[in-house]
Order: structure tokens, then sequence, then C-alpha cells
């Protein structure tokens, strides 16, 4: 499935900096960062839990917020981009 995962994180004190950056790198293990907060995911159901337990364990919840959308499929039929792309297709293979 593929997600849209957002997050807005306090980032007033040295705590929530940290939480900022463990948040932004779990996200970047699961899909790619298509804007500062917003990262674009494809999981299967088990990457879905896993991925939930991650950024729960690390987010403070009365001071941050997390959203995750599941997109609607397929994709390209209900999604618009105006201005840059993304730098790659996370759905397509990766070559390092």
């Amino acid at each position: 499935m593929e997600l849209v995962v957002t997050y807005d994180v306090a980032t007033d004190t040295a705590a929530g900096r940290r939480r900022l950056r463990q948040v932004a790198k779990i996200c970047e293990g699961f899909g790619q960062r298509v804007q500062k907060s917003v990262f674009e995911c494809v999981v299967d159901a088990t990457g879905l839990v896993l991925l939930e337990h991650q950024l729960s364990a690390v987010i403070e919840p009365r001071e941050d917020s997390l959203r995750i959308y599941r997109l609607r499929e397929p994709r390209e039929r209900y999604l618009r981009v105006i201005g840059q792309q993304p730098e790659f297709d996370v759905r397509g293979p990766l070559i390092i």
C-alpha cells in the first residue's frame, strides 16, 4: 500500500530537535521525502505496523503531531504534482 506520512514535531527544545531527526530517519527507511516533513512510503501490512510502532515510540503525543494517509490507487490517477518531482519513484527499482 502507498502512504503519505506527515509530521509536525515541536523543536523548541533539544529533545524536540532530536525527535525530529529520529522521525525523519525512520521515515527515510520506509520511503522518500517529498517535502520537508512529508514522506511517500510503499509498505505492506507488516511494514505499516512496524512504521507506526517505530514512530509512536519516538514522538511526544502532547507536543507532536503525526498523520499517516493511505493513498488511493492507482496513485497516478489521483495525484497531481505542481513543481518539483520526487527524486525517484518509490515503487520502482532502486539502483545504487
